[in-house]
């Protein structure tokens, strides 16, 4: 895979100061984490789990896989999660992990869609969407894509309410529900009632201050940016031949989505892309909720929950899809 890195913005400013008690944790995270992702190391990267599917973090839930059509009628898995014993019809999420399009599983940040789960019982469906470079674009917004429509045909059966029906995810994750939620609009549906956009990936060009700011700080990075996106697009990255559904940022009518709730930190490198995103979905009449937390690096919520700010951060996060579920 070969990489040509974009010029970096001219208008460049000192990075963001962390919050100091995530400061504290960053330093930790930095004797652990490489500084950078870079291509080579994806298969070692996927090696290393990131996060064990524990029974633990599965307590007081059912879970169960089942194989659907994927992409092209390809076969790939979706995990069904519910509270034990739960009957009746309630709210559904669909989950779309993070990973830099390069890495992880359909549950890395399940804790997150858990405790909705069981805190507003709803039935979550998380997508294992087939991962760049070896499935590059458009693979994992089609798979995600497939599983929402999978899930909406199946609502019934799976006890959710079709109107209730939200899709979440965070980073990569988050660029894949801003592109499916695009798909959904485009192609007639499903239709949803939300979509959470936690610090989302959705811009190849890698153009803005915030990307310059943040390099080489251990957690993902411009440098690894970069490698994501190419491993997604290619040689297409930044030229014109990109989709909005792989990069939502490329889109430039944002009317007749359903309402987002999109948060980053202010010390990281999809800050601009997100914050660009809601105030396009506003400029064209549309609804959605930005929180832009300071000091906060690139998913600091799951590597820092202790932390205040990640506590309040999860907890704004956690009463808009309250109010979106109506629970």
């Amino acid at each position: 895979m070969t990489i040509t890195t974009p010029e970096t913005p001219q208008k460049q400013t000192r990075r963001p100061p962390f919050d100091p008690e995530l400061e504290a944790v960053l330093g930790i995270l930095g004797a652990q984490m490489p500084s950078a992702i870079t291509p080579e190391m994806i298969p070692l990267m996927r090696g290393g789990a990131l996060l064990e599917a524990s029974d633990e973090l599965f307590a007081g839930v059912t879970r169960r896989d089942v194989t659907i059509p994927g992409y092209n009628g390809d076969e790939i898995i979706v995990t069904v999660i519910e509270r034990d014993g739960r009957t009746g019809t309630g709210p559904g999420i669909f989950h779309t992990h993070g990973g830099g399009m390069i890495i992880g599983d359909r549950f890395v940040g399940i804790a997150a869609m858990i405790d909705w789960v069981l805190r507003f019982d709803a039935v979550c469906v998380t997508v294992e969407y087939r991962l760049a470079p070896e499935f590059p674009d458009p693979f994992p917004v089609e798979d995600c894509y497939a599983g929402l429509v999978w899930t909406a045909e199946h609502a019934e059966e799976l006890g959710i309410d079709p109107g209730r029906l939200i899709i979440a995810g965070a980073s990569a994750g988050g660029g894949l529900a801003a592109g499916t939620a695009l798909l959904a609009r485009d192609r007639s549906g499903p239709a949803l009632a939300g979509q959470v956009l936690i610090y989302p990936m959705i811009d190849d060009r890698d153009e803005s201050v915030s990307t310059a700011q943040i390099d080489g700080v251990g957690v993902w990075d411009r440098t690894s940016n970069i490698t994501g996106w190419s491993a997604l697009l290619g040689d297409r990255r930044g030229t014109d031949d990109v989709s909005i559904y792989a990069a939502p940022s490329r889109a430039t009518d944002l009317s007749n989505l359903p309402p987002a709730f999109i948060d980053c930190g202010s010390a990281e490198v999809f800050r601009d892309e997100d914050v660009a995103y809601a105030s396009q979905i506003w400029a064209d009449g549309g609804h959605a909720e930005l929180h832009v937390w300071p000091g906060g690096f690139h998913g600091f919520d799951m590597m820092a929950p202790h932390t205040a700010l990640a506590k309040a951060m999860v907890e704004a996060r956690t009463q808009w899809v309250a109010r979106i579920l109506g629970v």
